[in-house]
C-alpha cells in the first residue's frame, strides 16, 4: 500500500485490479505499475481505498498514467489529421529540430532496448515517458506546425515522413508498457517509409534495432539544439512568470562561454522565431542592458528585455529569496559531504552526484549574486 504495509484483505487495503481498469483503463493501471519499479524498494502503490466498503476512491498516480494515455491518443491524432497527400519516403534531417529529433529517437531506441533486455522496467518506463512527452510531443510536434501549415509542397512531405517516422517508432517502443492504445494508434500509421508496415499487428511487428538507428546519431545536432532550447525555454518562463504575450517578440542578450556563443550566434534564427525574440545577441563579454531581468541557467546568464512591462524592484526581491534558498540548500549538502559517518557509508557514485550538486549550487549562488547587483 502507499503507506508501505503489506495489502491483504484482511486489513482491507487491498487494490481491485479490476476497478482500477474499469476507472482509469488497462493501459494506465499497467504503466503506472511499472514506473513504480526500483531496484531495491517495494513498490508502493498510491491508491485510497474506502474502510467501510473497501472499494477504490482514486489512485492519483494511476490518473496521471491516464493523462499519458491521453497524450499519445492527441499527438497521434494531430499527425494523422496532417496527412493530406502524404507518400511514404525515408526521413531526413532537414532543419536542426529534424537532426536533433532523429538523433533523440536513435538514443531512445537503445536505451529502451537495453532496459527491457537487463530487466530495468521501471526506468525503461519512466523514460519512454519523458521522452515521448517532452522530446516529442512538447517539442517536435510542435516545432513541425509551421511546416505542415505553411510550408512548400516538398517541404510539408517530408516533415509528415518526419512525424509517420518517430510516431510509428515511439509505438513500438511504447508496446511492451502500453499495448492497447499503441496497438490502435499504429493500426492506424500508414507505411513510414522504413517499413511497409505489412505486419497484421502491431505485437508482432519488428522491434526498431539500435544498430539501424545508429545512422541518425548527431552528437553536434542534440548539443546545438539543446542550447537554444535553454535559451527558449527560459525566455518562455520570463514570460509566463510577468504574463506578458506569448506573441510580443522581446529582445535577448545571453552571457556565455565564448564556444556557446558561436553555436547560438548559429541559431539566431531559430531563437528568434521558436521562441519570439526580437534582437538577438551572445556574447562571452555581453553586459546586462537596461530594462532587463535576468535569468541564470547553468553557464548562461539570459537577460530578457521587458522594458516598463516588470516591476524590476519586485525582480531584484524574488532573486534575493532564490539566492536564500541555494546558499541554505548548499549548506544543507556540505553539512552532508563533512559527516565522515555518510562518506564512509555511502556509494562513491552518490558522494560524487553531492559534490556536483554542491558545485552547481554554488555556481548558481555566484550568478544570482552578480545578478543582484545589476540592480544595486
Amino acid at each position: 500500500a502507499k503507506d508501505g504495509s503489506r495489502m491483504s484483505k484482511s486489513k482491507g487495503n487491498g487494490v481491485d485490479p479490476m476497478e482500477l481498469m474499469e476507472k482509469y483503463g488497462a493501459d494506465a493501471m499497467r504503466y503506472n505499475l511499472l514506473t513504480l519499479i526500483t531496484n531495491n524498494q517495494d513498490v508502493k502503490f498510491d491508491a485510497n481505498i474506502d474502510k467501510k466498503t473497501h472499494k477504490l476512491i482514486d489512485s492519483p498516480r494511476t490518473e496521471q498514467a491516464r493523462g499519458f494515455v491521453t497524450k499519445i491518443w492527441n499527438a497521434s491524432r494531430f499527425v494523422r489529421m496532417n496527412l493530406e497527400g502524404y507518400e511514404p519516403g525515408a526521413p531526413a534531417a532537414v532543419t536542426p529540430e529534424d537532426a536533433w529529433m532523429l538523433s533523440r529517437l536513435a538514443r531512445a531506441v537503445a536505451h529502451a532496448t537495453e532496459q527491457l533486455e537487463t530487466y530495468a522496467f521501471g526506468d525503461y518506463a519512466r523514460e519512454i515517458q519523458s521522452f515521448f512527452w517532452g522530446d516529442v510531443c512538447d517539442w517536435y510536434i510542435e516545432l513541425c506546425k509551421s511546416r505542415l501549415l505553411d510550408g512548400a509542397p516538398a517541404e510539408r512531405l517530408q516533415v509528415q515522413r518526419n512525424l509517420v517516422f518517430v510516431l510509428d517508432t515511439c509505438m513500438r517502443l511504447l508496446h511492451p508498457v502500453m499495448p492497447f492504445v499503441t496497438e490502435s494508434v499504429w493500426d492506424a500509421l500508414p507505411a513510414s517509409g522504413l517499413d511497409d508496415h505489412s505486419a497484421e499487428f502491431l505485437m508482432v511487428a519488428a522491434w526498431p534495432e539500435p544498430e539501424r538507428f545508429a545512422e541518425f546519431v548527431n552528437e553536434k545536432a542534440e548539443k546545438d539544439f539543446e542550447l537554444a532550447k535553454r535559451v527558449i525555454s527560459c525566455v518562455r518562463s520570463t514570460r509566463a512568470r510577468y504574463r506578458l504575450s506569448p506573441r510580443a517578440e522581446l529582445d535577448v542578450c545571453v552571457r556565455c562561454g565564448s564556444e556557446d556563443a558561436a553555436v547560438l550566434a548559429g541559431q539566431e534564427g531559430f531563437v528568434r522565431s521558436v521562441g519570439h525574440v526580437g534582437a538577438f545577441v551572445a556574447a562571452a563579454d555581453a553586459q546586462k542592458p537596461e530594462g532587463c531581468v535576468s535569468v541564470a541557467d547553468g553557464g548562461l546568464e539570459i537577460f530578457v528585455h521587458v522594458g516598463d512591462l516588470v516591476d524590476l524592484a519586485a525582480e531584484s526581491a524574488r532573486l534575493k529569496k532564490e539566492l536564500a534558498k541555494a546558499e541554505k540548500d548548499l549548506a544543507g549538502v556540505e553539512r552532508t559531504l563533512a559527516n565522515e559517518g555518510f562518506v564512509a557509508k555511502a556509494a562513491p557514485a552518490v558522494i560524487e552526484k553531492k559534490r556536483a550538486q554542491a558545485a552547481e549550487l554554488t555556481a548558481t549562488i555566484e550568478q544570482l549574486k552578480a545578478q543582484i547587483s545589476d540592480f544595486a
